[in-house]
């Protein structure tokens, strides 16, 4: 049986499911957090400790300027609501990607990582602002001003993800099979599975059967 420390999810298909369901991309964004919430509970409930979720990459900026700025609000409202929470559940927020957004939302996205960085039941790694092209061009600019040596063992001290193992498989919901810059370099050698499923009708049970069939897997890892 694999052992599974590390879970990565693209968290596909919210705008498409509010049109389907409310006639309304944003509606599609609200549900998807009630999602969030029940993968985080069967997540700690599998005793795995770490869940990266891609929620906003470098290429989401080419969105409607209305729907960006409602996907902001909402992560809001989301960290007003829910830190305490997450904090009394000893789980730990991290952010990979760039700070680049309103000065009221960076703070809060910094004020929410220092208050749960302690914690070690779940660490929920948040990609927001991220890009994995951008990422790995960053690593290799801090070699090269570092004077270090370009080997995996050096770029993987630069790397957003630092200090964390690399997934042990990814999920992408909403019925598309691509990776979209996401992790590229740490998802070598990860299982993947790509599910039809919109991320607002992604459930517990579905997660839960992706795990089975991932530790009953057998990896190589180029071996035979």
């Amino acid at each position: 049986m694999n052992p599974l420390n590390h879970v990565a999810i693209i968290m596909d298909g919210n705008g498409r499911w509010g049109l389907k369901n409310k006639n309304s991309r944003n509606a599609g964004h609200r549900e998807g957090l009630n999602t969030v919430e029940k993968i985080i509970k069967e997540t700690i409930k599998n005793k795995i400790k770490f869940l990266t979720l891609y929620a906003f990459s470098t290429e989401n900026w080419k969105r409607p300027k209305k729907e960006i700025q409602f996907l902001f609000n909402l992560l809001e409202s989301f960290l007003k609501d829910k830190i305490e929470d997450l904090n009394k559940q000893k789980i730990r927020l991290k952010i990979i990607g760039k700070k680049n957004f309103s000065t009221k939302l960076n703070s809060l996205l910094i004020k929410s990582e220092k208050k749960t960085f302690r914690n070690k039941r779940l660490q929920i790694n948040l990609a927001l602002n991220y890009g994995s092209k951008t990422e790995l061009i960053n690593a290799f600019k801090e070699l090269r001003d570092n004077k270090e040596k370009i080997n995996e063992k050096n770029l993987n001290k630069y790397l957003e993800t630092r200090n964390l193992p690399d997934p042990d498989f990814l999920i992408r919901t909403g019925n598309t099979n691509r990776l979209s810059n996401f992790l590229l370099w740490q998802l070598a050698y990860s299982e993947i599975f790509f599910e039809k499923k919109l991320w607002p009708d992604f459930n517990e049970k579905d997660y839960n059967k992706i795990i089975k069939k991932y530790k009953s897997i057998k990896r190589n890892f180029g071996n035979i």
